[in-house]
C-alpha cells in the first residue's frame, strides 16, 4: 500500500491558500513532505515490480539478504552491516535485523523454507535454539538476481549526480533522525502546551 494516497500533489499556491485557514501549515514543509512520500512510493514501486518479476516479496528478499550477508565476507560492508555475525542466524536476530515482529519473521521463514530457500536447523552454539541457513538454491537465486537488482537501483538514481546523491543522503539522514526523535519515548513524554481554558 502506498504511503501517499494522492494521485496529484497539491500545487504550492494551494498550500499557501490552505495556510491562511490553518496557520500551523508550513507550505514549504508540506510540499517537501508530500514530495518525499511520493518519491518513496515511486522508488518502492520500481523495486516491487522488479522483485515481483522474479517471484519474491520485499519481506522475503530482506530475509535472504540478512542471511546472505552473514555468510559472505564482503557482504556486510556492502550492505551496511559491519560486524554482522558470520554463519546462520536465529529467527530473533532476523526479526531484529528486519525490524519486524517475531511472528512476522516466522511467517517469512516458513514460506522461504517451503520454497527451498532456507533451512532451519539446531543452533550450532545452543542446541535448544533454531538457526536459519541459506540453501544452495537461495545462493544461486541471489547471485543471478542481484546484478540486475543493482543495475535497476543505479538506473533509478542515475538522474542525480554524485554530489546530488551525497546531498540527498545527508538530507534524508537528517529527516530520519528527526522522525526517530519524534517517536522516541522521551519525545512522547515531553510536556505539551496547556489546553486552552473553556470560557
Amino acid at each position: 500500500m502506498p504511503l501517499l494516497l494522492l494521485k496529484d500533489l497539491p500545487r504550492y499556491e494551494c498550500l499557501l491558500e490552505s495556510a491562511k485557514e490553518f496557520p500551523d501549515l508550513d507550505p514549504s514543509a508540506a510540499e517537501a513532505y508530500l514530495h518525499l512520500l511520493r518519491a518513496g512510493d515511486d522508488a518502492f514501486g520500481v523495486s516491487e515490480r522488479n522483485l515481483d518479476a522474479h517471484g519474491i516479496s520485499q519481506g522475503r528478499f530482506c530475509v535472504l539478504m540478512l542471511l546472505w550477508r552473514s555468510v559472505h565476507p564482503r557482504a556486510p560492508n556492502l550492505l551496511g552491516a559491519a560486524g554482522a555475525e558470520a554463519g546462520p542466524r536465529t529467527p530473533a536476530e532476523l526479526a531484529a535485523g528486519a525490524n519486524v515482529t517475531r511472528a512476522t519473521m516466522t511467517g517469512l521463514i516458513d514460506t522461504l523454507e517451503r520454497d527451498g530457500f532456507v533451512k532451519r536447523e539446531p543452533d550450532p552454539v545452543d542446541r535448544r535454539m533454531m538457526s536459519v541457513r541459506l540453501t544452495p538454491k537461495a545462493d544461486k537465486f541471489l547471485r543471478e538476481f542481484l546484478p540486475g537488482h543493482f543495475r535497476t537501483t543505479a538506473k533509478l538514481m542515475g538522474v542525480l549526480t554524485e554530489a546530488e546523491r551525497k546531498t540527498l543522503v545527508r538530507l534524508l539522514t537528517k529527516i530520519s533522525a528527526q522522525a526517530a526523535a519524534m517517536v522516541s519515548p522521551a519525545a512522547s513524554s515531553a510536556p505539551t502546551e496547556p489546553a486552552a481554558q473553556a470560557v
